[in-house]
């Protein structure tokens, strides 16, 4: 593919997956006693207010770019008033949860647009071709922002549940880590650690998200090939 057939299958893929998964976190947080994201307008599907110039935007690119099978992408965090929350603690781990599960039921959506369009004989030109992309490229993002939010490390999502089920003082030394949270996960992406971290739980969830959708994995083998030629 060329660059502009790759942000054509990307772009909505990455925005959908890291708007929807902070979306979640919001009308979990609502549902559960505190309204300050949807006050402030971020419970809105449009993606430009999730935006991070450089976690949405340039990072995202730069990885599709660069030869590889990562994709590393964030939004603007969606602000969440753990004070006003029932049970504060529980409630916030809960909070967490919603975006990794949002991420998951993405990617069986998006394995239900392959499941639709693929066929032996689809042409490379057709809108058939490019949705069967478009739906592995979904089911990508969506399964790596999940296994990569549950790593069980604070700011990420799985840290805010290890938080939330520790006991109170552990819990205090614990979020401690949160301001270095993202420079540890900059360092463990560019010294490829991460990648070798998070790559068997999400080869566990794609085998997963097939066997619900019952996906053709040897039909799946060409698209593969077509989003990441550098594993030819």
């Amino acid at each position: 593919m060329d660059i502009y057939q790759k942000i054509i299958v990307w772009v909505l893929p990455v925005l959908l997956a890291i708007t929807l998964h902070e979306v979640a976190h919001g009308w979990v947080a609502r549902y559960l006693g505190d309204s300050t994201a949807a006050k402030l307008g971020r419970l809105s599907l449009n993606p430009i207010k999730h935006i991070d110039p450089i976690g949405t935007v340039l990072v995202p690119a730069i990885m599709i770019l660069l030869p590889g099978n990562f994709l590393f992408g964030w939004a603007k965090p969606v602000p969440v008033d753990v004070n006003k929350l029932g049970s504060p603690k529980i409630d916030m781990a809960i909070v967490a949860v919603a975006g990794p599960l949002s991420n998951l039921v993405m990617a069986i959506l998006w394995a239900l647009l392959i499941k639709l369009n693929i066929s032996d004989n689809v042409n490379p030109n057709s809108l058939e071709h490019t949705l069967v992309l478009m739906g592995l490229a979904g089911v990508i993002i969506n399964l790596i922002l999940m296994v990569l939010n549950l790593i069980p490390l604070p700011p990420l999502d799985g840290g805010r549940v290890v938080a939330g089920l520790l006991p109170d003082k552990l819990s205090v030394k614990y979020a401690r880590i949160e301001p270095y949270g993202l420079f540890i996960i900059v360092g463990l992406l560019f010294t490829g650690v991460l990648n070798a971290i998070i790559v068997t739980p999400f080869t566990m969830s794609f085998d997963l998200v097939e066997m619900i959708v019952d996906l053709p994995s040897i039909e799946m083998a060409p698209y593969w090939e077509l989003l990441f030629p550098s594993n030819k």
